[in-house]
């Protein structure tokens, strides 16, 4: 009813709100009126009362009705819907179409419980956009290093994240800050920046998950991912030349032990070899002892027997292996006045070692040979002499 309604006042100059059971008339006549009811005159003042009562029936069941259809909700699939009766936990629906009490009996909430929530300490929105005082951690050998990551979790209880949680990304990110705290202030500086990135992870998970289960706030940790970790900016410089030194010391022990892998073989093969030619040697040795014991013993036991033939046999054994191998002839003779000739040339170029041999084999007839020439007359040695000195000349 507008304020410019007759009925809003009897005078025109009268503000006050008209009379309540004029207004209620009104809107029964209109009611009447539309299911088909008539009003008016002295005589239907019996009537109108009666339709009046029928129609506040029908506005009170429409009433009814629309509030218990505004029970009526539908829960999307991945969300959870929570029903409260007078602020109390009554029930969690699944998704599809459901009904509760109407309010202000039950009302619902509905929970999102497959989107991904991600939280970033150490930065926001931007890995160059540092907050200084959640990225910059110390280590277990006290060095100070800047790290930035993200956690992404999901919500696996609706019912504790409503009712025991406030601010669930705050409670996440001090959970965080303070799990991949713990586990880098427990790791090397070096184990952190390059090999151990995957196990502070994993480590630091499962850290914040046992702290996020103790709060019960229905929260479950998906994935912990480092964007970034490195030295602070004021000492980069410094930490490059660290890094480079230590490559160099790799570097070099990597060298020196390929030298060491190299030279370590040839000289255990070496001395390897050394040991089995001594091993040789001495077996050789302790052989040829052993040969030359037994075949004395032998020779002891023949010479026992015929001393004097052993002892020519043994003489005669021993000129041969002496002489056979040399270019000299061996004359024996008793006077060395008389001059024999020998073709010497012919002996060593022509008939080589069986000359010799046969030289010396032949020593009997040569000394023969020479005792015939001292047995004759000195006119026949000078004559001799003389035909050997013109031979001589000739074969000059």
């Amino acid at each position: 009813m507008g304020l410019n309604d007759p009925q809003w006042g009897k005078n025109k100059g009268d503000s006050s709100p008209p009379d309540l059971d004029d207004v209620l008339k009104n809107v029964n006549k209109k009611i009447s009126s539309i299911f088909g009811g008539k009003g008016g005159g002295n005589g239907g003042g019996s009537r109108a009362k009666g339709s009046g009562g029928g129609g506040m029936l029908i506005i009170t069941i429409l009433l009814v009705v629309v509030w218990l259809g505004s029970s009526f909700y539908i829960v999307e699939e991945g969300h959870r819907g929570v029903v409260l009766r007078f602020g109390e936990y009554s029930e969690s629906t699944a998704a599809g179409l459901r009904w509760h009490l109407p309010s202000p009996l039950e009302k619902v909430e509905i929970v999102n419980v497959s989107q991904v929530r991600t939280i970033e300490i150490g930065y926001r929105n931007n890995v160059r956009s540092k907050v200084l005082k959640e990225a910059l951690m110390l280590t277990d050998d006290e060095n100070i290093i800047d790290i930035q990551f993200a956690v992404q979790y999901l919500l696996n209880s609706p019912e504790d994240f409503i009712f025991n949680n406030r601010n669930p990304d705050d409670a996440v990110l001090q959970a965080a800050e303070t799990s991949i705290r713990q586990v880098i202030g427990k790791s090397p500086m070096d184990y952190v920046l390059y090999e151990g990135r995957e196990d502070v992870a994993a480590q630091a998970t499962i850290l914040m998950q046992s702290i996020l289960d103790r709060y019960e706030i229905g929260i479950s940790i998906s994935r912990v991912t480092m964007q970034n970790a490195q030295p602070p900016e004021q000492v980069q410089a410094a930490f490059d030349d660290a890094v480079k030194a230590g490559q160099d010391r790799e570097r070099q022990k990597n060298e020196g032990e390929a030298y060491a892998n190299s030279v370590i073989p040839v000289a255990s093969g070496n001395a390897a070899r050394l040991m089995e030619q001594a091993n040789g040697y001495r077996d050789r040795v302790v052989a040829s002892a052993e040969g030359d014991a037994s075949r004395f013993t032998q020779v002891l036991v023949e010479y026992s027997k015929a001393p004097g033939v052993t002892r020519e046999r043994l003489y005669l054994d021993m000129m041969q292996e002496v002489l056979s191998s040399t270019s000299k002839v061996v004359l024996d003779q008793e006077n060395g006045n008389n001059l024999l000739y020998l073709p010497l040339d012919q002996m060593i170029h022509g008939g080589g070692a069986s000359t010799a041999q046969s030289s010396v084999y032949n020593m009997p007839a040569s000394i023969a040979a020479m005792q015939e020439m001292q047995e004759m007359t000195p006119e026949s040695n000078t004559r001799s002499r003389e035909a050997f000195r013109s031979r001589e000349r000739e074969i000059r």
